[in-house]
């Protein structure tokens, strides 16, 4: 996982990217809900931690985990989606040991409830929680332990951020989370979102904190802004929530 990673602006489904032989990355996508799953895995130990999957691609994802070998031990969501069902619950149903995780104040159930500073193993690597609330309470970032990558949910996307009108959305709690939990990174750190609308797949920090249209705003203009996006709702908000907050299987 530790190293340096170039990584091609491209609309690709997954892709491989192998550091100093230690450990395997993929990203995956599902074009529904333009959604972005993330797997890794130390290469050694072929543990694995899985980040944001989806019901639709659940064959897919739990096909190539078999393919590479490895033992898939965590299956994290970032926060409660509404824009899709998450796949947590399906997957510990067919991968014996897995344990789904979430944050505390995301009011979801899961087997582990996650904090500020909790870490998640995997092999000899570990992901880092810092809590990023605004999209919703329970949004959480995950940084490598090397500081070099960074799962930010829907806290800060490519360019843009998540919306802060529903699921305890808070435009104030957003523009402080980035700013203070997310732009402090260092500037190299690689962002992957949950999700990207225009095939775009990874930024950086130091990117983000120059050419973000939304969050090199001040706070004022930024609340404004976020007051007034005016969005309809997701489409299935109202089977997606309800689902998520019992790992994906409520009626499924």
């Amino acid at each position: 996982l530790y190293g340096a990673l170039l990584v091609e602006q491209t609309q690709i489904s997954h892709r491989l990217i192998t550091c100093q032989q230690l450990s395997a990355f993929r990203y995956l996508f599902e074009s529904e809900s333009s959604t972005y799953t993330y797997l890794l895995a130390d290469t050694n130990t072929k543990e694995a931690v899985i980040i944001d999957p989806v019901l639709e691609t659940v064959d897919r994802d739990l096909k190539l985990i078999k393919e590479l070998g490895l033992n898939l031990t965590v299956a994290v969501n970032t926060h409660c989606h509404a824009d899709h069902i998450t796949s947590t619950g399906l997957m510990k149903q067919r991968v014996a040991g897995l344990k789904s995780a979430i944050s505390k104040f995301s009011g979801a159930t899961a087997d582990i409830h996650l904090t500020e500073g909790d870490n998640i193993p995997f092999g000899r690597h570990s992901l880092t929680v810092k809590e990023t609330p605004g999209h919703t309470d329970g949004c959480i970032t995950l940084v490598t332990g090397d500081q070099t990558m960074a799962f930010t949910g829907d806290a800060l996307l490519i360019r843009g951020c998540g919306r802060t009108d529903f699921q305890q959305g808070c435009a104030e709690k957003l523009y402080h989370s980035v700013h203070e939990k997310i732009f402090t990174l260092p500037d190299e750190c690689l962002i992957y979102p949950a999700h990207d609308y225009l095939g775009q797949t990874v930024s950086t920090v130091g990117e983000e904190r120059k050419f973000n249209p939304r969050l090199t705003k001040s706070m004022e203009e930024f609340v404004e802004l976020m007051n007034n996006l005016n969005l309809p709702k997701p489409k299935k908000i109202d089977i997606s929530v309800p689902a998520n907050l019992v790992c994906g299987l409520h009626h499924v």
